[in-house]
């Protein structure tokens, strides 16, 4: 029986499933969140030194291991704080337990130390401390390095993102936190590397355990045990009042114009064409600027396929960008022949071609061997020879990462693609949402590669599409929060809704020129479809769409649009776009955190109508597709607003 009633959970997380709780520790001047064993946003007098320290656990495909915590203490003294656990991490096959201790003081030090014991013979690619250097007043300053061999050199955090290791051999790095004041993080038990988080969406420069030169995955023998600490040391005193970071009301403000709304579109996997087709009056409805559909060439179907992507296009009038995925186990001329012949026995005449070949859907190191396959050049030539009406793309179907390595030769495309996922190296709620702030990054190092060509972000929500680093995605059969998982329940949520909106943002300012969105339907998908896997409130209720959808059903019809500038006070908590209407404003906002959040709006002058997507017009908008259509509340100035944990407003002028 159908029941009206959903949890808070699932409005804003689609599962039951709770992220953990987390607790903030002081030492004196010193603060940290302790999260699942972790610490993370260490700060000195409310600036951050560090993102955070954890001690990981990674399995063969760099999944990474949720640690079961025993024993856990907490002592919270008036100048200090100490913590103590004992974490196991285990699957069907293996299993490894670490003591841990986390000590703290008002002179301004942290230890974070471990002791591993291997239950089993272990196979990993990675488990020890891994730190993690913020972005804020990071990106491209100076770092004091102390390498394992003694030498001590002066370099700078990278400005453009690095596709490999920039450091490697590390004991020690300190950089400056603030005028005056210094922070050193020594790294003993292993040698340490550094590589550029960035690339994988990550907001932070990572420095991890081991090599990636070395060999991996390897074996940690059991009962063997093994020692590992980090220690930072704060030293020196402020020069001049130190201005904290975050916290109070978020100011938005409106300004003059800033380019124009990239095309926003949607994807459409392969294996989703016939569930899409059902589906179609919905994804109409939305009136995305395209539909990205795919036809792998290592699968069967291919006509079929394509058969179903042209009804979608002649039902839905939107053109169709098809990636094309090449086997690479003949020339590309004979490949992509054949596949062509497949898609036009379809019916499907693509308004736009991405190709690329099997072997660059996975990640190889910079400078190591990749098995035989095209070249980008003998791509591009097939598909100009199959497709020549189509507008060609291409660059790489998997992250920014592998087309960071592997870079497509200016002037080959008409335009380079690469998509992103935000839960690769980690999948709880503020991680998750931390990767937004990478998006500069990224953006601005692929126009450094790229130059003018135009700039297409591929098909991209929050489940991973694929894994470039595995041999498959993980599962995720329980509805929780899994590095990796091609399932997410947070797509459900309303989190996705202002995680999409950041995305969105983000690309704005970056110029990029098109935003595909996940999918239609799917394990990536904006419009809801019974599936394998439970859908709780969903399933049982008669819901049409997630929350999502309203995202890209409210900013794909203003594809190209002219856009204000929209300057938010603190972007990691509160995402702003505005676009220029008829008349004036029409301002979208974002919580991108789980507190209320007091938004003040400076620059939208008269009236407007709000519609809110939040805890309270869930169950509405989930049954509603046209719910941004329906009338809205009319506010008679536009001066401020508050923001209910992730929810996404939307403001038009009246």
């Amino acid at each position: 029986m159908a029941t009206a009633r959903a949890s808070r959970a699932i409005k804003l997380f689609g599962t039951e499933v709770p992220d953990g709780k987390k607790r903030i520790l002081t030492a004196g001047p010193i603060d940290a969140m302790l999260d699942n064993g972790a610490l993370r946003y260490i700060r000195y007098r409310g600036v951050e030194v560090l993102r955070g320290i954890a001690f990981l656990v990674r399995d063969k495909n760099w999944g990474t291991y949720g640690p079961m915590i025993e024993g856990l203490k907490v002592k919270q003294g008036r100048d200090s704080f100490s913590v103590s656990y004992t974490a196991t991490c285990k699957d069907k096959t293996q299993g490894i337990r670490y003591e841990a201790r986390i000590e703290a003081n008002a002179s301004g030090v942290v230890k974070f130390s471990a002791t591993g014991t291997p239950l089993s013979d272990f196979l990993t690619n990675r488990t020890g401390f891994v730190v993690l250097h913020p972005l804020v007043g990071i990106v491209g300053e100076p770092v004091e390095i102390l390498h394992t061999d003694g030498k001590q050199r002066r370099s700078r955090f990278p400005k453009f993102i690095s596709p490999g290791q920039p450091v490697f051999e590390i004991r020690s790095l300190k950089h400056t936190v603030m005028p005056g004041v210094t922070a050193t993080v020594l790294m003993e038990g292993n040698k340490f590397e550094m590589e550029d988080h960035r690339n994988w969406m990550d907001a932070s420069y990572k420095t991890y355990v081991c090599s990636l030169l070395d060999p991996w995955p390897y074996t940690l023998k059991k009962g063997e045990s093994f020692d590992q600490s980090i220690t930072v040391t704060l030293d020196g005193k402020p020069a001049g009042k130190v201005a904290r970071q975050g916290g109070g009301t978020v100011d938005v403000s409106l300004g003059g114009a800033a380019g124009k709304l990239p095309a926003i579109g949607v994807g459409i996997a392969m294996g989703e064409a016939k569930a899409a087709l059902a589906k179609v009056a919905l994804i109409a409805a939305a009136s995305p600027a395209h539909l990205v559909c795919q036809i792998d060439g290592r699968n069967g179907g291919q006509a079929a396929a394509a058969a179903t992507f042209a009804k979608l296009k002649a039902r839905t009038g939107k053109p169709v960008t098809l990636e094309v995925i090449l086997p690479a186990k003949a020339e590309a001329r004979k490949e992509m022949a054949e596949i062509a012949a497949e898609v036009r026995s379809g019916g499907l005449d693509p308004d736009a071609v991405v190709v690329t070949q099997m072997h660059d859907l996975k990640s190889f190191q910079p400078n190591t061997p990749r098995p035989w396959g095209p070249t980008y050049e003998e791509m591009a030539a097939a598909a100009r020879k199959e497709f020549p009406r189509a507008v060609l793309g291409g660059g790489m179907l998997s992250y920014f990462t592998e087309l960071n390595r592997k870079p497509a030769p200016r002037g080959t495309f008409d335009f380079v693609t690469h998509t992103i996922c935000p839960i690769v190296h980690a999948a709880d709620d503020i991680s998750v949402m931390e990767t937004l702030e990478s998006l500069p990054s990224i953006f601005t190092s692929t126009r450094n590669m790229m130059g003018k060509t135009p700039y297409h972000l591929g098909p991209s929500g929050i489940p991973c599409r694929d894994n470039p680093y595995g041999a498959a995605v993980a599962s995720n059969p329980n509805n929780g929060r899994v590095c990796l998982a091609d399932m997410d329940p947070r797509q459900r949520g309303l989190f996705a809704a202002a995680w999409n909106l950041g995305l969105v943002a983000a690309a704005s300012r970056g110029a990029l020129d098109a935003v595909t969105l996940g999918a239609a339907t799917g394990l990536q998908g904006v419009i809801y479809r019974k599936a394998r896997h439970a859908q709780p409130w969903f399933d049982a209720n008669d819901a049409a769409v997630f929350p999502a959808f309203h995202v890209l059903a409210g900013l794909a019809p203003a594809s190209g649009a002219r856009l204000m500038r929209a300057e938010s006070s603190s972007p990691s908590s509160v995402a702003a776009l505005a676009l220029k209407s008829k008349r004036g404003p029409v301002l979208w906002l974002a919580n991108l955190t789980g507190k209320i959040q007091s938004v003040r709006i400076k620059g939208f002058s008269g009236a407007g109508d709000s519609h809110r997507l939040d805890e309270g017009s869930f169950v509405m908008a989930a049954r509603t597709p046209d719910f941004l259509s329906r009338p809205g509340m009319r506010l008679k100035k536009v001066t401020q607003t508050e923001l209910a944990p992730y929810a996404v407003v939307r403001i038009a002028a009246a």
